[in-house]
């Protein structure tokens, strides 16, 4: 099994990046019905108004090849593209489990 734990850091105000947040986390949120290599995901909005990073999602896949086939399905393609404009940074670690 591997987690594919990834965080984003967003642009805007802080309520533009709540509303961008927002969107994305119900997007990523729909994908286990329509992405089949995809077993569970988590997504947090960061309530911590003193730390940088605005959202954190956990997929659990069975494969490395499935991190790859869930990047790539047009499902998960199309949630990224709500961000792709206000995306300032991500950072990413997949770990096999």
């Amino acid at each position: 099994m591997v987690k594919h734990i990834v965080t984003f850091k967003l642009k805007g105000t802080p309520e533009e990046r709540l509303r961008y947040a927002g969107d994305f986390r119900d997007a990523l949120m729909a994908l286990p019905e329509e992405v089949p290599v995809l077993r569970a995901i988590e997504v947090g909005i960061n309530a911590n108004p003193d730390e940088d990073w605005d959202l954190v999602l956990t997929a659990t896949v069975d494969t490395m090849a499935d991190v790859a086939a869930y990047a790539s399905h047009p499902a998960h393609v199309a949630a990224a593209a709500i961000i792709a404009d206000v995306k300032h940074s991500r950072a990413c670690v997949d770990y096999e489990v």
